[in-house]
């Protein structure tokens, strides 16, 4: 590994023009710092989204077949490098190496998957009114996409999103978290190894406030694909919309599980504490609320207590069951909320602190924590802690629950336990969510599945799956008449 790395613009590797760099912390210990990366700014920025203007029209022109193969060339380079860069996730961005490595496989899958949609039909046929007439769509490519990710998936997101572009004849300008940028250095790495054509997939390193103008508004932009907090993505939209340019958001949740007296109690407590907990929360999709009838609460509660207090916390290469939160201000804004909690009078059950021995008081740990008697109103029900914190509130039964689970500005994902046919079909009917489950934790979509949120949890439109197309192609409708 490096201690240096440099910006991939038009096929090369680059210094940032004003030669700034930031360095790369790891967040199971702060004295590791894993390289430099550039701190781009907006010069930066229009030299990647130029190289891609320049590599569109060649990059377009190829069929799909061709693209098809790129992406499995790339993903045949990827699984080639899987642990190092499994291992290299888990440095930066903190999270267990088993679930770097299931990351890193995922990233894998989605790759051959968009291979495969290369070769799937891409319009239709319509009768036309007039029988010498050939009336057909078909999809061509949106053109110069800004794809910009947030650190705690960074290889999923950014290929989720890369992926289809680049199936689909676009070129990509990826700008990842300051936070991760190593993994999408590697990204890079993998489609240059591949061969992809110069420009067809830029990587540009550092703040999004330098070049977060840039990615939207450029006249050499057409698409815009946002994963991160609410607030940066309501202010991109603005800009993406006041520029003329289609724009996909993907953004927070306060997802919750209802757990019903005819559940699996096991099964309940497992999936939810993994759902709130792996990744030490820091997922859009993990369970940050569960709402329990009132007839097992009690149950449910000692039982999930119990466990949590089995759970260790330590870095990403030993047998912990949760890592580090990803920065000391990460850390910290997970303890205001702790504090407020407590402050509103939610009753702290285990967990609240931040560990302080041995190794760990090197990295930005914070412990599992439970809250009980919680109500709907307080912060911690309503505000993403983007953290392990969970918040535990009873219900009356399955109406009273399926209320509370909508009074929230987010509708992300969310999850039922129970062994009722006639609750999971109401329950899947009435949850205000993109993404509905019943006996699963709410945290994860298979890769062939369309993903994103309802409400204030996304822009309405979806990732992943067939429908990633609708997003990243426009529709031409074509008329071809007789001569004369």
């Amino acid at each position: 590994m490096r201690d240096r790395y440099e910006n991939f613009i038009d096929g090369k590797w680059v210094a940032p023009i004003k030669g700034e760099y930031i360095p790369n912390i790891n967040p199971a210990n702060h004295n590791d710092t894993i390289a430099q990366f550039p701190n781009s700014t907006a010069e930066d920025a229009v030299s990647a989204v130029s190289a891609a203007a320049k590599a569109l029209p060649a990059w377009a022109a190829l069929s799909s077949h061709v693209r098809g193969e790129y992406l499995r060339k790339a993903a045949d380079v990827l699984a080639s490098r899987l642990d190092e860069i499994a291992t290299g996730l888990m440095r930066e961005e903190g999270k267990s190496l088993p679930e770097a490595k299931g990351e890193t496989m995922r990233g894998i899958t989605l790759l051959r998957y968009f291979a495969g949609q290369c070769m799937l039909p891409d319009g239709d046929v319509i009768p036309s009114a007039s029988a010498s007439t050939f009336l057909y769509t078909k999809r061509v490519p949106l053109g110069v996409c800004s794809l910009i990710t947030p650190w705690n998936f960074p290889i999923a997101i950014p290929i989720w999103k890369a992926a289809p572009a680049l199936a689909f004849g676009n070129t990509v300008v990826l700008k990842p978290s300051e936070l991760s940028p190593l993994t999408a250095i590697h990204i890079a790495e993998c489609f240059e190894a591949a061969g992809l054509p110069a420009g067809v997939f830029n990587v540009l390193c550092g703040e999004g406030v330098r070049v977060g103008e840039v990615l939207a508004t450029s006249p050499d932009v057409t698409g815009l694909s946002f994963t991160g907090s609410v607030r940066t993505g309501k202010h991109l939209a603005s800009q993406a919309v006041a520029h003329g340019k289609k724009y996909q958001l993907e953004l927070g949740g306060k997802n919750a599980a209802i757990v019903l007296p005819d559940c699996n109690l096991d099964q309940a407590v497992t999936l939810t504490l993994q759902g709130a907990f792996k990744s030490a929360g820091e997922k859009c999709t993990a369970t940050s609320r569960v709402i329990v009838h009132k007839d097992i609460y009690d149950t449910f509660v000692t039982a999930l207590v119990q466990k949590t207090l089995t759970l260790k916390v330590g870095a990403g290469d030993t047998d912990a069951y949760l890592g580090p939160v990803i920065s000391a201000q990460s850390r910290d804004r997970v303890l205001r909320y702790i504090q407020l909690a407590q402050d509103e009078g939610a009753t702290l059950l285990c967990g609240g602190d931040a560990p302080t021995e041995g190794n760990l008081a090197n990295g930005f740990y914070v412990n599992p924590t439970l809250f009980g008697n919680v109500t709907p109103e307080m912060r911690i029900a309503q505000e993403e802690v983007f953290g392990p914190v969970l918040a535990i509130l009873r219900a009356e039964d399955l109406e009273d629950a399926l209320t509370i689970l909508n009074g929230v500005e987010f509708g992300l994902s969310a999850s039922l336990f129970s062994k009722s046919l006639d609750s999971a079909m109401v329950f899947a009917d009435r949850a205000n969510a993109g993404l509905v489950r019943v006996n699963g934790e709410t945290a994860g979509v298979e890769p062939q599945a369309p993903f994103g949120g309802m409400k204030g949890s996304s822009s309405y439109s979806r990732e992943q799956g067939l429908i990633a197309r609708d997003f990243f192609t426009q529709v031409k409708t074509v008329s071809i008449d007789r001569a004369g």
